[in-house]
């Protein structure tokens, strides 16, 4: 029996990604499925995020980088042993050149091509520009499309792509093992976090966890804080995170000793400040931090017009977690009313926590591989 052959190009592989790619790889071999991965390293600015992973039997090659303008341009080689494969499915990014041979010399190559992305860039400052124009010309040139959330099927399907040949796959994270870190925090090693954070027994805590960058609009975060310290003494705002604005939050911590900058944390030591939080602050950008918020039963409050990722599909309005105008009157008002009624942040966190269950990595990764397979199954859409 022939066995199909699948690749899946990252440019860097994100530590978070790892196990997703581990478990499609084991879904995939029992449908006599051979899933290759091919990723490369971090671009110059990327590369204080500190967020790669390795796998063992991933093939690591080496990109080329080349800065033009306020765009990292990217080439990515593809080893020459798996050029001839059943399916490739490449990130749908302008800025990945690589990706323009492979799109092309499938009109005439047996195998497939796959899109696996947002379906627009959502963060574009110009969402009419020559870029968006470009991307939107381009994401009709494969056979399948693999898209993060509802959000992306419905811009496919605005664009006319078919829908038999769209796959959500609700992008997520290993939030079930998250999920059991946070319940396994212990009351000691949570009584000696706040002793040591000084944070009072009854004492809010926003947590704000993710990269540190513009697009986060982290000076709305300290200012509301501020707002909301003004009002609760005992408030205490803890940063988890690094990226290029760490200098900004690193100042702010010093200058305010209720603001606690901790860095990276991850695993258990990450899991403790999520199960100390009362409510997650994330002015700006919002993606996939969303399921950790949920996987600790903790409200996220964000706001309506910051650069989402598609994953803010998964934020309901009120019920779940909150948008609200970017000013820091209406976001520290927000916040501090929700941490005034204990009864409505309850019933936020108890809905937070529900949704965990909908987004699974599990859930994710069969998504993918039937995904994968009716591709596989289906006519090439283009030649």
């Amino acid at each position: 029996m022939t066995v199909a052959r699948v690749v899946a190009l990252q440019h860097r592989l994100l530590h978070y990604r790892c196990e997703l790619f581990q478990q499609l790889r084991d879904a995939l071999a029992q449908a006599d499925i051979e899933f290759h991965l091919v990723h490369g390293q971090a671009s110059p600015t990327e590369e204080s995020r500190r967020d790669e992973g390795s796998l063992d039997w991933a093939d690591r090659v080496t990109n080329r980088w080349r800065r033009v303008g306020d765009v990292d341009l990217l080439w990515q080689p593809l080893p020459r042993e798996l050029r001839d494969v059943d399916l490739v499915i490449v990130m749908q990014e302008n800025r990945i050149l690589s990706n323009y041979p492979i799109l092309l010399s499938s009109r005439w190559r047996a195998g497939r091509v796959a899109y696996w992305g947002h379906g627009a860039n959502l963060q574009s400052r110009k969402p009419k520009g020559l870029r968006e124009r470009w991307r939107r010309l381009l994401l009709h040139r494969v056979d399948w499309w693999f898209g993060y959330t509802s959000l992306t099927v419905r811009l496919l399907e605005d664009a006319g792509f078919p829908t038999d040949r769209l796959t959500c796959l609700n992008n997520a994270i290993d939030t079930r093992g998250f999920r059991h870190a946070v319940k396994g925090v212990s009351a000691e090693a949570l009584a000696e976090t706040r002793q040591r954070l000084s944070v009072p027994d009854h004492g809010a805590v926003g947590l704000y966890c993710g990269s540190l960058y513009p697009d986060k609009r982290l000076e709305l975060l300290i200012a509301a804080s501020d707002h909301i310290h003004a009002r609760i003494p005992g408030f205490k705002l803890i940063v988890i995170g690094d990226g290029p604005s760490r200098a900004f939050l690193e100042s702010a911590s010093r200058e305010r000793d209720w603001v606690r900058f901790v860095g990276v944390r991850r695993g258990a030591e990450k899991a403790l400040f999520f199960r100390l939080a009362d409510i997650i602050l994330n002015p700006g950008a919002v993606g996939l931090n969303v399921l950790d918020a949920f996987a600790a039963g903790v409200p996220l409050v964000t706001t309506t017009n910051a650069l989402h990722g598609p994953e803010i599909a998964y934020l309901l309005q009120g019920v779940n977690g909150l948008l609200v105008n970017d000013s820091t009157e209406d976001y520290g008002g927000t916040v501090l009313a929700l941490l005034q009624d204990p009864g409505r942040l309850r019933g936020m966190s108890q809905a937070a926590l529900a949704s965990s269950g909908e987004y699974s990595l599990e859930e994710m990764v069969r998504r993918f591989s039937q995904g994968i397979q009716a591709c596989l199954a289906a006519p090439k859409r283009l030649s």
